[in-house]
């Protein structure tokens, strides 16, 4: 613990020296990231690669561009971000001046999970370094080439009284919750989310769980079921369903399912191929602890189509079980792989009603043309965000927030919401020296008639 208390100690002190709250600092070390992103790109595909087997094109797009582009953004909007604000003031405070000043929290702790590394690593560090925080981070050691390149081109790069990734090797690290920080940012799974939140209540930290669940998708009678498919198929493979807000599971109308069916097995083939244990496009399980946890998860008997893996080459292949309920063992967590349950409906108030009863999901797709069926799931079911004919992509909008409710987590990030979650607004009321108004002083006699006036 020495080693991780030398470090805090270091990073409280220099950020005490207030350096970090200087814009021109907090722009000069984003610039800095994107640099050593840029430069160690070949070496971040590869440590990708070696993890979880994903290709350049995913390993770009899902991983490395996301935080190029969060970085760019934070960049363009940083000067307004940190504007102190001038807000309107009621004539209870008469007469003053109200302005709200954004503040960095301080020492912040990021620790981050093993699907999307790099990405949800460095993503919630622009937000707190965009907000001027200093930060400790603690990667996964599920995903140890990734987690190590990174603690390389951090810990080479920036000082370590600003920035520090944790050896995820060492012992050490493991017991960084001890220590008190300003705020903790956590991605991860539910039960050691909980752990978490423990830890940080014994020094009332604030905290962001960024969680998961089971994410519903709804796929409607109406509509282009073709696409449908497509972009479910797409969203359900993206890193070999090892995705936080990955269609968990399908809830197909009677009346199509077959014929959809068919259109899923036409696009898997069409991404990956027949051969799919050689595709390249194709990402492996990270490890075998999850590999066989999957396998346990996959009902032979429901096996429509795929149900073939290879634990040596951590392979599972997309594996579409039919007529699944919610007794089954693949409906009773989250599946975090590429298997498909699908369940049949006929009535959209069922499905409405079935959904109600779990935990709150992390996302919600429906695919569907009729907007009466649209507004209902939306209006009725509570979620963390989602789309509606489409899935995954809304995270892609900085403009928008991204994070769960209740089981699937707590507060939210992305864009300018990365900022607000790394940032304490304080407010401040400046008050003239005069007129000092008498009412609000003692003895109050005939005072509350004036009072209920202004206070309405």
């Amino acid at each position: 613990m020495e080693y991780i208390k030398l470090i805090l100690n270091k990073q409280r002190a220099f950020f005490n020296l207030n350096s970090t709250k200087d814009i021109s600092f907090r722009k000069e070390q984003l610039k800095k990231l994107n640099k050593v992103i840029v430069d160690h790109e070949k070496d971040i595909i590869n440590a990708l690669n070696k993890d979880l087997g994903k290709s350049e094109f995913e390993s770009y797009s899902t991983e490395i561009g996301m935080v190029l582009s969060e970085i760019s953004y934070a960049l363009k909007h940083i000067d307004n971000w940190t504007k102190v604000e001038k807000v309107k003031t009621p004539m209870t405070n008469f007469k003053s001046k109200s302005y709200i000043y954004p503040e960095p929290y301080g020492n912040v702790l990021i620790i981050s999970p093993w699907n999307y590394p790099f990405q949800l690593t460095l993503l919630p560090l622009v937000g707190a370094v965009a907000a001027g925080n200093t930060a400790i981070i603690k990667p996964s050691s599920s995903s140890i080439h990734t987690s190590k390149i990174m603690e390389k081109i951090i810990n080479e790069n920036f000082p370590e009284e600003f920035i520090h990734v944790l050896d995820v090797e060492s012992k050490e690290s493991r017991k960084v919750l001890d220590e008190k920080f300003d705020y903790i940012f956590y991605t991860g799974s539910p039960s050691v989310g909980k752990m978490v939140m423990k830890k940080a209540a014994e020094n009332l930290t604030p905290i962001t769980l960024e969680l998961g669940g089971k994410s519903p998708c709804i796929v409607d009678k109406e509509g282009d079921l073709e696409l449908f498919a497509k972009r479910i198929t797409w969203g359900k493979l993206l890193n070999s369903g090892q995705t936080c807000v990955a269609p968990d599971y399908l809830y197909v109308h009677k009346d199509i399912k077959e014929e959809f069916i068919k259109y899923l097995i036409k696009y898997i083939e069409e991404f990956y191929g027949k051969d799919m244990e050689n595709n390249e496009d194709y990402v492996r399980i990270i490890n075998e602890k999850h590999f066989n946890r999957l396998n346990n998860l996959i009902d032979r008997d429901k096996v429509i189509y795929g149900g073939n893996s290879d634990l040596e080459k951590l392979y599972i292949e997309p594996t579409i079980m039919d007529n699944v309920n919610w007794n089954d063992k693949v409906m009773a967590e989250e599946i975090f792989g590429p298997i498909f349950p699908i369940l049949e409906y006929d009535s959209i108030v069922e499905v409405i009603e079935e959904i109600k009863k779990r935990p709150r999901p992390l996302a919600l797709y429906i695919f569907s043309t009729n907007e009466k069926i649209i507004d209902k799931v939306i209006n009725n079911i509570s979620f963390g965000g989602g789309c509606i004919n489409d899935t995954i992509m809304h995270l892609t909008n900085p403009n928008m927030p991204f994070g769960g409710i209740g089981n699937s987590g707590m507060g939210s990030y992305h864009g300018k919401y990365s900022f607000d979650t790394f940032t304490h607004y304080k407010s401040i009321s400046n008050k003239s020296l005069s007129p000092d108004i008498e009412m609000r002083y003692p003895p109050y006699k005939g005072n509350l008639k004036w009072v209920k006036r202004f206070m309405k």
